[in-house]
C-alpha cells in the first residue's frame, strides 16, 4: 500500500509552515530610525566667561545655552547617534591657551575651573570643541578618547543598534571676534583622521562606504539598489558620517566614490558617493522621498534652543514623520529642556530605535531591542 503522502505534497506542506518571517526581506540598516544627539560632545560655557559672551553678545548666546552629559550617560538614556565638532592640531598645543579665561579675568571676574587640567591639548591630535577660545569645553577629550568611550560603551552593550558618529570638520572662525585660526584639513589631513578612527576600531566594528558599495560601480548605485547591509549584521558596530558638504571634494581625492574610506560624505543625489544626505531644516516630504530610494538621512528637530524655549513642536513632529533615519536634537528624552514644557524628543513608545516610517518593510518586527 502507497502512502497516503507524495514527496511533493510533503515538501510543499513542509515549506507552507515556516513561519512567514523567514521568508520575508530582512530589515536594512537604513530602514530604521533614531535619536540622536547634535554637538553631543558640548560642555558648555564654562559660568563666568558665559556672563561676558552673553553680555556682548546676547542673540548669539541664547543658542549655545545648552549642554550635555558623558557619552556614555547619552547611550544610557537612548541615544545612538552622536556628533562629534573636529579641530586639527597636527604638531599639539594650538588649542591649549583660550581666551576665554583672559576675557574673563578683564571683566573682573573670577577664573572658571581648567578645562584642561592633564594637559591633554598639548598633544598633537585632533581636538573636540564647538568654538574655538569661546565654546571650548567638551565632555570627552581629545577626539580618539571620544572614540575609546563610544567603543567602551559598545563592548559592554553587545548587539547593541548600530551607533552613528557624524563629524563635523572645523577649520572657520567666527568674523565677529579675534580667536585662534585653525588649520585647514586637506587630504593628508584626512588620513590622519581616519587613521585614528581605524586606530580605535578594528575592521569588523565599522561599517564603511566599502561595506556598502560592494561589488556596484560607485556607493550610489549600490545604495539604490538597497544593498545597506542588514540590521543584524550591522550590530554592535558604528558608522561614521561627515557633516559637512563643501569638505566631501577634498576627502574623496584619491578616493573616487569613498574607496578605502571611514566616512560617509554628506553628499548630493546623483553623485557617486551619495549614500549620506543632511536635510537638517527639510522638508519632510522631500526626506520621504529621498528615504524611499534608499537614502539614509539626518535631520534637526530643532536648533539654537529656539523650540526648547517655547515648546514648539511642529517642527520635531514633522521630522520624525518624514521617515528621515537620524533625529537630532539638544533635547533627547532623557535630558528635557529646562523652559517651561519641558521640550524634548523621543520616538513613540520611548524606543531606542524603531521601524522607519517611510521605508521598513512590513516584516519590521514592532520591537527593535536596544
Amino acid at each position: 500500500m502507497k502512502p497516503f503522502w507524495s514527496y511533493a505534497a510533503l515538501s510543499a506542506l513542509s515549506l507552507s509552515c515556516i513561519p512567514s518571517f523567514a521568508q520575508s526581506p530582512a530589515v536594512k540598516l537604513n530602514q530604521i530610525q533614531v535619536i540622536g544627539t547634535h554637538n553631543s560632545y558640548h560642555a558648555g560655557i564654562a559660568p563666568n566667561e558665559a556672563k561676558v559672551w552673553q553680555a556682548k553678545y546676547a542673540k548669539a548666546f541664547a543658542g549655545l545655552d545648552y549642554s550635555h552629559p558623558a557619552l556614555t550617560k547619552q547611550f544610557d538614556g537612548g541615544v545612538r547617534q552622536i556628533e562629534l565638532d573636529v579641530y586639527a592640531d597636527s604638531k599639539g598645543g594650538l588649542y591649549s591657551h583660550p581666551s576665554g579665561p583672559a576675557t574673563a579675568a578683564a571683566a573682573g571676574l573670577p577664573a572658571d575651573p581648567d578645562f584642561d587640567p592633564n594637559h591633554l591639548m598639548d598633544k598633537p591630535g585632533f581636538k573636540v570643541m564647538h568654538v574655538q577660545d569661546v565654546d571650548y569645553r567638551s565632555n570627552c577629550q581629545p577626539f580618539i578618547a571620544c572614540l575609546d568611550e563610544v567603543r567602551s560603551w559598545s563592548h559592554a552593550h553587545p548587539g547593541h543598534v548600530p551607533v552613528f558618529i557624524l563629524v563635523e570638520t572645523k577649520q572657520d572662525s567666527p568674523k565677529s571676534i579675534k580667536v585662534t585660526e585653525p588649520e585647514k584639513f586637506t587630504s593628508s589631513t584626512f588620513d590622519a583622521l581616519d587613521a585614528e578612527i581605524r586606530s580605535v576600531f578594528p575592521a569588523d566594528e565599522l561599517i564603511t562606504p566599502d561595506d556598502v558599495r560592494g561589488s556596484y560601480p560607485t556607493l550610489e548605485k549600490a545604495v539604490l539598489a538597497n544593498n545597506w547591509p542588514t540590521l543584524e549584521a550591522s550590530r554592535g558596530k558604528v558608522v561614521f558620517l561627515m557633516d559637512q558638504r563643501n569638505v566631501g571634494p577634498v576627502y574623496l581625492e584619491g578616493h573616487p566614490s569613498l574607496k578605502g574610506r571611514v566616512l560617509f560624505t554628506n553628499a548630493a543625489p546623483g553623485e557617486p558617493d551619495a549614500a549620506f544626505i543632511e536635510r537638517n531644516d527639510g522638508p519632510a516630504e522631500d526626506i520621504t522621498a529621498l528615504v524611499r530610494k534608499g537614502y539614509l538621512i539626518r535631520a534637526r528637530t530643532d536648533g539654537d534652543t529656539k523650540e526648547a524655549r517655547t515648546n514648539e513642536t511642529t517642527r520635531r513632529d514633522a521630522m520624525i514623520a518624514s521617515g528621515a533615519q537620524l533625529l537630532s536634537t539638544d533635547y533627547p528624552a532623557a535630558e528635557p529642556a529646562r523652559w517651561a514644557g519641558g521640550y524634548s524628543v523621543s520616538l513613540p513608545d520611548g524606543k531606542v530605535a524603531r521601524c522607519d516610517p517611510a521605508n521598513a518593510p512590513k516584516s519590521c518586527p514592532a520591537d527593535l531591542r536596544k
